[in-house]
Protein backbone atom coordinates (compact mmCIF):
# COMPACT_ATOMS: atom_id res chain seq x y z
CA UNK A 1 0.00 0.00 0.00
CA UNK A 2 1.29 3.39 -1.18
CA UNK A 3 0.16 7.05 0.30
CA UNK A 4 0.47 9.52 -2.50
CA UNK A 5 -0.98 12.81 -2.64
CA UNK A 6 -3.73 13.86 -4.48
CA UNK A 7 -2.31 15.50 -7.84
CA UNK A 8 -5.24 17.20 -9.43
CA UNK A 9 -5.44 16.96 -13.05
CA UNK A 10 -3.05 13.83 -13.23
CA UNK A 11 -4.33 10.19 -13.85
CA UNK A 12 -3.12 7.67 -11.79
CA UNK A 13 -3.03 4.85 -14.20
CA UNK A 14 -0.81 7.50 -15.33
CA UNK A 15 2.04 7.59 -12.61
CA UNK A 16 4.57 4.67 -11.80
CA UNK A 17 2.76 1.79 -10.06
CA UNK A 18 5.98 1.42 -7.48
CA UNK A 19 5.86 4.66 -6.01
CA UNK A 20 4.99 3.79 -2.87
CA UNK A 21 5.24 6.45 0.04
CA UNK A 22 4.26 9.71 0.40
CA UNK A 23 3.33 12.52 2.83
CA UNK A 24 1.21 14.82 2.80
CA UNK A 25 1.95 18.47 3.63
CA UNK A 26 4.41 18.73 0.99
CA UNK A 27 5.54 22.18 1.96
CA UNK A 28 6.93 21.15 4.95
CA UNK A 29 8.81 18.03 3.36
CA UNK A 30 11.84 17.88 1.37
CA UNK A 31 12.19 16.05 -1.95
CA UNK A 32 14.96 13.94 -1.06
CA UNK A 33 14.98 11.30 -4.06
CA UNK A 34 13.01 10.45 -7.20
CA UNK A 35 12.33 6.02 -7.19
CA UNK A 36 10.65 5.80 -10.50
CA UNK A 37 12.27 4.69 -13.95
CA UNK A 38 15.48 6.35 -12.45
CA UNK A 39 17.91 4.09 -13.11
CA UNK A 40 17.30 0.28 -14.93
CA UNK A 41 19.40 -1.62 -12.53
CA UNK A 42 17.27 -0.49 -9.19
CA UNK A 43 14.50 -1.19 -10.94
CA UNK A 44 15.61 -4.96 -11.49
CA UNK A 45 16.83 -4.93 -7.92
CA UNK A 46 15.06 -7.44 -5.49
CA UNK A 47 14.00 -5.10 -3.69
CA UNK A 48 12.20 -2.98 -6.43
CA UNK A 49 10.87 -6.29 -7.60
CA UNK A 50 9.35 -7.28 -3.92
CA UNK A 51 7.03 -3.48 -3.97
CA UNK A 52 5.80 -4.90 -7.47
CA UNK A 53 2.42 -5.98 -5.08
CA UNK A 54 1.84 -2.17 -3.75
CA UNK A 55 -0.50 -0.01 -5.33
CA UNK A 56 -0.76 3.89 -4.86
CA UNK A 57 -3.06 5.15 -2.38
CA UNK A 58 -4.16 9.03 -2.72
CA UNK A 59 -4.52 11.08 0.63
CA UNK A 60 -5.45 14.53 1.29
CA UNK A 61 -5.37 17.04 3.77
CA UNK A 62 -9.13 16.18 5.03
CA UNK A 63 -7.55 12.46 4.69
CA UNK A 64 -4.95 13.02 6.94
CA UNK A 65 -7.38 15.09 9.29
CA UNK A 66 -9.54 12.16 9.68
CA UNK A 67 -6.52 9.92 10.40
CA UNK A 68 -5.35 12.61 13.11
CA UNK A 69 -9.06 12.02 14.85
CA UNK A 70 -9.00 8.32 14.34
CA UNK A 71 -5.50 8.09 15.83
CA UNK A 72 -6.30 10.49 18.96
CA UNK A 73 -8.81 7.86 19.92
CA UNK A 74 -7.19 5.21 19.23
CA UNK A 75 -3.28 5.80 19.30
CA UNK A 76 -2.17 8.80 21.14
CA UNK A 77 -2.46 7.35 24.75
CA UNK A 78 0.27 4.90 24.05
CA UNK A 79 1.95 6.42 20.95
CA UNK A 80 1.92 10.53 22.10
CA UNK A 81 -0.49 13.26 20.92
CA UNK A 82 1.84 13.72 18.04
CA UNK A 83 3.43 10.38 17.61
CA UNK A 84 6.34 11.04 19.67
CA UNK A 85 6.13 7.93 22.42
CA UNK A 86 6.96 9.03 26.40
CA UNK A 87 6.48 5.45 27.12
CA UNK A 88 9.16 2.82 27.83
CA UNK A 89 9.11 0.19 25.03
CA UNK A 90 6.37 2.14 23.24
CA UNK A 91 8.33 3.19 19.52
CA UNK A 92 7.54 7.14 17.96
CA UNK A 93 5.56 6.72 15.41
CA UNK A 94 5.89 10.55 14.13
CA UNK A 95 7.44 10.73 10.57
CA UNK A 96 7.71 6.58 10.13
CA UNK A 97 6.96 5.51 6.53
CA UNK A 98 3.50 5.07 5.97
CA UNK A 99 3.81 1.80 3.62
CA UNK A 100 5.78 0.70 6.93
CA UNK A 101 2.74 1.52 9.35
CA UNK A 102 0.01 0.91 6.99
CA UNK A 103 1.76 -3.13 6.47
CA UNK A 104 2.84 -3.67 10.39
CA UNK A 105 -0.88 -2.18 11.55
CA UNK A 106 -2.35 -5.03 9.06
CA UNK A 107 0.20 -7.42 10.62
CA UNK A 108 -1.01 -7.01 14.36
CA UNK A 109 -4.96 -7.43 12.82
CA UNK A 110 -4.28 -10.83 11.83
CA UNK A 111 -1.97 -11.79 14.66
CA UNK A 112 1.08 -12.25 12.66
CA UNK A 113 2.58 -9.54 15.95
CA UNK A 114 1.70 -11.26 18.52
CA UNK A 115 0.91 -8.33 21.05
CA UNK A 116 -2.20 -7.97 22.96
CA UNK A 117 -2.60 -4.21 23.52
CA UNK A 118 -2.02 -3.42 19.59
CA UNK A 119 -4.69 -6.53 18.06
CA UNK A 120 -7.24 -5.00 20.35
CA UNK A 121 -6.74 -1.25 19.56
CA UNK A 122 -6.65 -1.45 15.82
CA UNK A 123 -8.98 -4.38 14.83
CA UNK A 124 -11.57 -2.52 14.03
CA UNK A 125 -10.07 -0.23 11.72
CA UNK A 126 -10.82 -0.84 7.69
CA UNK A 127 -8.53 -0.44 5.31
CA UNK A 128 -9.57 3.12 4.44
CA UNK A 129 -8.97 3.98 7.87
CA UNK A 130 -5.60 2.47 8.44
CA UNK A 131 -4.78 4.16 5.38
CA UNK A 132 -5.76 7.68 6.80
CA UNK A 133 -3.82 6.94 10.41
CA UNK A 134 -0.33 5.94 8.44
CA UNK A 135 -0.90 9.16 6.41
CA UNK A 136 -1.23 11.14 9.26
CA UNK A 137 1.52 9.95 10.99
CA UNK A 138 3.93 9.75 8.05
CA UNK A 139 3.14 13.80 7.90
CA UNK A 140 4.18 14.47 11.33
CA UNK A 141 7.56 16.00 12.33
CA UNK A 142 9.76 13.38 12.61
CA UNK A 143 11.47 12.87 16.70
CA UNK A 144 14.67 14.42 17.69
CA UNK A 145 17.60 12.14 18.50
CA UNK A 146 17.84 11.20 21.56
CA UNK A 147 20.62 13.12 23.18
CA UNK A 148 20.75 10.73 26.38
CA UNK A 149 21.47 8.00 23.96
CA UNK A 150 24.90 7.67 25.11
CA UNK A 151 24.84 7.92 28.96
CA UNK A 152 22.33 4.46 29.13
CA UNK A 153 25.02 1.59 28.94
CA UNK A 154 25.27 1.80 25.48
CA UNK A 155 29.09 2.67 24.88
CA UNK A 156 30.16 1.06 21.72
CA UNK A 157 32.55 -1.90 23.01
CA UNK A 158 35.23 -3.99 21.14
CA UNK A 159 35.59 -6.93 22.51
CA UNK A 160 39.12 -7.88 21.17
CA UNK A 161 40.92 -4.99 22.66
CA UNK A 162 38.92 -5.71 26.30
CA UNK A 163 40.36 -9.13 26.02
CA UNK A 164 43.50 -7.36 25.07
CA UNK A 165 43.02 -5.04 28.27
CA UNK A 166 42.29 -8.17 30.37
CA UNK A 167 45.14 -10.27 29.34
CA UNK A 168 47.82 -7.40 30.31
CA UNK A 169 47.52 -9.11 33.28
CA UNK A 170 48.96 -12.27 31.99
CA UNK A 171 51.87 -11.40 29.40
CA UNK A 172 54.42 -11.11 32.14
CA UNK A 173 53.90 -15.21 32.28
CA UNK A 174 52.52 -16.07 28.57
CA UNK A 175 53.85 -13.18 26.93
CA UNK A 176 52.02 -10.62 25.77
CA UNK A 177 50.40 -12.58 23.35
CA UNK A 178 49.83 -15.63 24.14
CA UNK A 179 53.42 -17.06 22.93
CA UNK A 180 55.21 -18.39 26.08
CA UNK A 181 59.20 -17.82 26.71
CA UNK A 182 58.79 -19.20 29.98
CA UNK A 183 59.55 -22.53 30.77
CA UNK A 184 57.03 -24.58 32.88
CA UNK A 185 53.82 -21.92 31.23
CA UNK A 186 51.23 -22.86 28.80
CA UNK A 187 51.34 -21.71 25.24
CA UNK A 188 48.01 -20.01 25.25
CA UNK A 189 47.84 -19.86 21.39
CA UNK A 190 46.04 -22.34 19.25
CA UNK A 191 43.05 -22.75 21.37
CA UNK A 192 39.40 -22.93 20.87
CA UNK A 193 37.85 -20.00 23.07
CA UNK A 194 35.63 -22.94 24.31
CA UNK A 195 38.29 -24.73 25.85
CA UNK A 196 40.29 -21.61 27.38
CA UNK A 197 36.74 -20.53 29.01
CA UNK A 198 36.66 -24.17 30.64
CA UNK A 199 40.18 -24.46 31.46
CA UNK A 200 39.64 -20.59 33.60
CA UNK A 201 36.36 -21.96 34.75
CA UNK A 202 38.37 -25.12 36.27
CA UNK A 203 41.16 -23.35 37.61
CA UNK A 204 38.53 -20.92 39.24
CA UNK A 205 36.30 -23.74 40.56
CA UNK A 206 39.12 -25.65 41.97
CA UNK A 207 39.25 -28.40 39.45
CA UNK A 208 42.89 -27.42 38.44
CA UNK A 209 44.70 -27.05 41.22
CA UNK A 210 46.88 -23.85 41.28
CA UNK A 211 47.21 -21.18 43.65
CA UNK A 212 48.29 -18.49 41.18
CA UNK A 213 45.67 -19.24 38.51
CA UNK A 214 42.56 -19.62 40.54
CA UNK A 215 43.28 -16.18 42.36
CA UNK A 216 43.71 -14.81 38.63
CA UNK A 217 40.74 -16.71 37.61
CA UNK A 218 38.41 -15.49 40.64
CA UNK A 219 39.62 -12.02 39.57
CA UNK A 220 38.08 -11.90 36.24
CA UNK A 221 34.58 -11.79 35.18
CA UNK A 222 33.09 -13.93 32.83
CA UNK A 223 33.08 -11.59 30.57
CA UNK A 224 36.84 -11.06 31.11
CA UNK A 225 37.49 -14.40 30.15
CA UNK A 226 35.76 -14.91 26.72
CA UNK A 227 37.13 -11.81 25.79
CA UNK A 228 40.48 -13.13 26.58
CA UNK A 229 39.76 -16.36 24.82
CA UNK A 230 38.65 -14.29 21.55
CA UNK A 231 42.03 -11.83 22.16
CA UNK A 232 44.22 -15.23 22.52
CA UNK A 233 42.35 -16.92 19.70
CA UNK A 234 43.02 -14.32 17.29
CA UNK A 235 46.73 -14.12 17.71
CA UNK A 236 48.95 -15.31 15.37
CA UNK A 237 50.00 -19.26 16.29
CA UNK A 238 53.79 -19.63 17.43
CA UNK A 239 55.23 -22.72 19.16
CA UNK A 240 56.44 -21.80 22.71
CA UNK A 241 60.13 -20.02 22.51
CA UNK A 242 61.43 -22.38 25.56
CA UNK A 243 63.84 -25.47 25.00
CA UNK A 244 62.38 -29.02 24.84
CA UNK A 245 64.27 -32.44 26.26
CA UNK A 246 62.98 -36.13 25.16
CA UNK A 247 63.39 -37.27 22.35
CA UNK A 248 60.78 -35.68 19.83
CA UNK A 249 61.49 -38.91 16.99
CA UNK A 250 60.10 -40.87 19.53
CA UNK A 251 57.18 -38.85 21.04
CA UNK A 252 55.59 -38.71 17.21
CA UNK A 253 55.45 -42.44 17.11
CA UNK A 254 53.52 -42.20 20.56
CA UNK A 255 51.65 -39.50 19.77
CA UNK A 256 49.33 -41.82 17.57
CA UNK A 257 47.50 -42.75 20.74
CA UNK A 258 46.56 -39.25 21.15
CA UNK A 259 45.38 -38.22 17.99
CA UNK A 260 41.93 -39.14 18.32
CA UNK A 261 41.60 -36.62 20.87
CA UNK A 262 43.94 -34.03 20.24
CA UNK A 263 44.24 -34.17 16.25
CA UNK A 264 47.07 -34.84 13.42
CA UNK A 265 50.50 -33.25 14.88
CA UNK A 266 48.42 -31.88 18.15
CA UNK A 267 46.18 -29.44 16.31
CA UNK A 268 42.76 -30.76 17.89
CA UNK A 269 39.31 -30.40 15.71
CA UNK A 270 37.33 -30.59 18.84
CA UNK A 271 36.71 -27.55 21.11
CA UNK A 272 36.70 -29.78 24.36
CA UNK A 273 40.50 -30.80 23.64
CA UNK A 274 43.52 -28.67 24.06
CA UNK A 275 45.66 -28.38 21.05
CA UNK A 276 49.19 -29.66 21.79
CA UNK A 277 50.72 -27.93 18.84
CA UNK A 278 53.97 -26.01 20.01
CA UNK A 279 53.34 -26.28 23.34
CA UNK A 280 55.90 -25.47 26.22
CA UNK A 281 57.35 -28.87 26.80
CA UNK A 282 57.67 -28.56 30.50
CA UNK A 283 54.35 -27.24 30.93
CA UNK A 284 52.97 -30.79 29.00
CA UNK A 285 54.70 -32.45 31.59
CA UNK A 286 53.86 -31.05 34.62
CA UNK A 287 49.87 -31.26 33.04
CA UNK A 288 49.91 -35.38 32.80
CA UNK A 289 52.10 -35.76 36.08
CA UNK A 290 48.96 -33.71 37.59
CA UNK A 291 46.57 -36.22 35.50
CA UNK A 292 48.84 -38.73 36.83
CA UNK A 293 48.65 -38.37 40.48
CA UNK A 294 45.11 -37.03 40.67
CA UNK A 295 45.61 -32.97 41.07
CA UNK A 296 43.83 -33.09 38.08
CA UNK A 297 40.43 -34.93 37.90
CA UNK A 298 39.59 -36.45 34.13
CA UNK A 299 39.68 -40.25 34.22
CA UNK A 300 40.48 -40.33 30.18
CA UNK A 301 43.35 -38.43 30.50
CA UNK A 302 44.42 -40.42 34.07
CA UNK A 303 44.26 -43.56 32.08
CA UNK A 304 46.39 -42.17 29.23
CA UNK A 305 49.10 -40.68 31.46
CA UNK A 306 49.16 -43.85 34.09
CA UNK A 307 50.13 -45.66 30.83
CA UNK A 308 53.23 -43.36 30.38
CA UNK A 309 56.63 -43.31 32.32
CA UNK A 310 58.81 -39.94 32.82
CA UNK A 311 60.88 -40.79 29.59
CA UNK A 312 57.56 -41.53 27.11
CA UNK A 313 56.31 -38.52 28.66
CA UNK A 314 59.07 -36.42 27.73
CA UNK A 315 59.01 -37.63 24.30
CA UNK A 316 55.72 -36.68 23.92
CA UNK A 317 56.19 -33.07 25.19
CA UNK A 318 59.45 -32.59 22.66
CA UNK A 319 57.57 -33.82 20.06
CA UNK A 320 54.16 -31.78 20.37
CA UNK A 321 56.77 -28.63 21.48
CA UNK A 322 58.37 -28.79 17.77
CA UNK A 323 55.15 -28.63 15.67
CA UNK A 324 53.54 -25.50 14.29
CA UNK A 325 49.76 -24.80 16.05
CA UNK A 326 47.20 -23.30 13.94
CA UNK A 327 44.95 -20.63 14.49
CA UNK A 328 41.38 -21.75 15.57
CA UNK A 329 38.36 -21.33 13.79
CA UNK A 330 37.21 -18.19 14.99
CA UNK A 331 35.08 -15.64 13.80
CA UNK A 332 36.07 -11.90 14.83
CA UNK A 333 33.23 -9.65 15.65
CA UNK A 334 31.81 -6.58 13.88
CA UNK A 335 32.64 -3.46 15.19
CA UNK A 336 29.78 -1.11 15.69
CA UNK A 337 30.59 0.93 12.53
CA UNK A 338 30.49 -2.85 10.44
CA UNK A 339 26.82 -3.28 12.26
CA UNK A 340 25.50 -0.02 10.93
CA UNK A 341 26.95 -0.57 7.64
CA UNK A 342 25.03 -3.97 7.42
CA UNK A 343 21.26 -2.16 8.96
CA UNK A 344 21.73 1.11 6.39
CA UNK A 345 21.38 -1.34 3.47
CA UNK A 346 17.48 -2.02 4.02
CA UNK A 347 16.95 1.02 6.60
CA UNK A 348 18.68 4.04 4.68
CA UNK A 349 21.88 5.70 5.69
CA UNK A 350 21.78 6.53 9.63
CA UNK A 351 18.35 4.74 9.76
CA UNK A 352 16.27 6.80 7.53
CA UNK A 353 14.51 4.43 5.13
CA UNK A 354 14.02 4.81 1.50
CA UNK A 355 12.24 1.55 1.25
CA UNK A 356 8.62 1.39 2.17
CA UNK A 357 8.51 -2.32 3.41
CA UNK A 358 11.76 -1.14 6.00
CA UNK A 359 11.09 0.77 8.94
CA UNK A 360 12.76 3.99 9.56
CA UNK A 361 14.95 3.96 13.11
CA UNK A 362 16.88 7.02 13.18
CA UNK A 363 15.88 8.73 16.74
CA UNK A 364 13.49 5.88 17.51
CA UNK A 365 13.40 5.34 20.92
CA UNK A 366 16.84 2.81 22.51
CA UNK A 367 14.89 0.28 24.80
CA UNK A 368 12.33 -0.03 21.71
CA UNK A 369 15.04 -1.10 19.37
CA UNK A 370 16.53 -3.45 21.73
CA UNK A 371 13.30 -5.06 22.73
CA UNK A 372 12.80 -5.36 18.80
CA UNK A 373 16.21 -7.11 18.06
CA UNK A 374 15.42 -9.29 20.99
CA UNK A 375 12.21 -10.42 19.83
CA UNK A 376 13.96 -11.01 16.04
CA UNK A 377 16.57 -12.79 18.06
CA UNK A 378 14.39 -15.09 19.97
CA UNK A 379 11.95 -15.51 16.76
CA UNK A 380 8.89 -13.71 18.81
CA UNK A 381 9.01 -11.13 15.67
CA UNK A 382 9.22 -13.65 12.92
CA UNK A 383 11.28 -12.28 10.05
CA UNK A 384 14.13 -14.26 8.56
CA UNK A 385 15.86 -10.96 7.42
CA UNK A 386 15.95 -9.97 10.68
CA UNK A 387 16.10 -13.05 12.42
CA UNK A 388 19.28 -13.46 9.89
CA UNK A 389 21.07 -10.45 11.08
CA UNK A 390 20.69 -10.48 14.40
CA UNK A 391 21.45 -14.15 15.58
CA UNK A 392 24.73 -13.34 16.49
CA UNK A 393 24.30 -9.59 17.97
CA UNK A 394 25.52 -9.77 21.78
CA UNK A 395 23.99 -8.10 24.33
CA UNK A 396 26.57 -5.43 23.81
CA UNK A 397 26.13 -4.74 20.22
CA UNK A 398 22.95 -4.64 20.73
CA UNK A 399 23.00 -1.72 23.10
CA UNK A 400 25.49 0.03 20.86
CA UNK A 401 22.98 -0.15 17.81
CA UNK A 402 20.30 0.87 19.47
CA UNK A 403 22.32 3.68 21.12
CA UNK A 404 23.64 4.84 17.73
CA UNK A 405 20.53 5.02 16.14
CA UNK A 406 18.83 6.46 18.89
CA UNK A 407 21.26 9.36 18.30
CA UNK A 408 20.75 9.87 14.40
CA UNK A 409 18.25 12.54 13.07
CA UNK A 410 15.55 11.51 11.43
CA UNK A 411 14.36 13.07 7.78
CA UNK A 412 11.21 12.53 6.25
CA UNK A 413 11.34 11.13 2.73
CA UNK A 414 9.15 11.55 -0.16
CA UNK A 415 8.57 9.52 -2.98
CA UNK A 416 8.25 11.43 -6.12
CA UNK A 417 5.50 10.05 -8.93
CA UNK A 418 6.62 10.98 -12.12
CA UNK A 419 4.94 10.31 -15.48
CA UNK A 420 5.46 7.25 -17.18
CA UNK A 421 7.40 6.40 -20.56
Amino acid sequence: MAIIPDVRGSRPDSLCPRLLTLLTGMTALGVLGLLCGVASAEAQSPRAKQADDLRPAYATSADVAEGKRVADGLCARCHGATGISATSGVPHVAGQRPSYLYTKIKAYQSGARDDHAMESAVKFLNDDALVKVAAYYASLEPPPPAADAASKGAAPLDPVAAGKAAAAACAGCHGETGVTATAGTPNLVGFDEKYFVSAMNAYKSGKRQHDMMKMIAMSASDTDVKHMALFYALQKPAAAKTPSKGSAAAGKTASAACAGCHGEQGVSTNPANPSLAGQDSQYFAAAMAAYKNGTRSEETMKLAAAALNDAAIADLAAYYAAQQPRQPKVVKPLTLAEWVQRCDRCHGINGNSTDPRAPAIAAQRIEYLQKALKAYQSNQRRNSVMAAMSASLTDADIASLAAFYARQKARPFVFVMIPGN
